[in-house]
């Protein structure tokens, strides 16, 4: 998808749902760095450890002036149920089904696994800087040490 936003383009201000059933978007984080960690689903291994070493690193952001946003299409309740299992911190939100969030960043999309295709989320993560600017994007991220080079390049920005 060629029109959706990239480096140096506004990310779009749609609202996610926060577990707590409030709203959320990324205008509430002017002034602050942003990271939007985009992820398929809560519960499945690779989501489980990204978002694990997310909320390890968060006070390590925080003093960064980075707030943090994981975003799947999972249900609120779902989020607060990974997040009291594994002991997350890092704030989750849910993206709509529909005309979301991903969708405007062209991020949810059709994958392919075992030679079965569906629509689900690539596993993206965007940096956002403080005029909420898309500073940095991390394509098809591999889960493993992708929060410590997220962390670097929000310190660095």
């Amino acid at each position: 998808m060629s029109d959706a936003p990239g480096i140096g383009d506004l990310v779009p201000d749609i609202a996610l749902e926060r577990p707590d059933g409030t709203t959320v978007r990324p205008s509430d984080f002017r002034g602050q760095k942003l990271v939007v960690f985009f992820y398929p689903k809560d519960n499945t291994p690779g989501c489980t450890v990204e978002n694990k070493d997310f909320s390890e690193l968060q006070p390590q952001f925080e003093a960064a002036g980075t707030a943090l946003l994981g975003v799947s299409k999972d249900p609120p309740a779902k989020h607060v149920k990974f997040t009291e299992k594994h002991g997350l911190t890092a704030p989750l939100a849910t993206d709509p089904a529909t005309g979301g969030l991903s969708d405007a960043l062209g991020i949810w999309g059709e994958k392919s696994l075992y030679g079965r295709l569906f629509m689900g989320m690539k596993r993206t993560t965007y940096l956002i800087d403080t005029e909420g600017r898309i500073a940095r994007v991390w394509p098809k991220v591999k889960v493993k040490g992708h929060a410590a080079e997220v962390l670097e390049a929000a310190k660095a920005l």
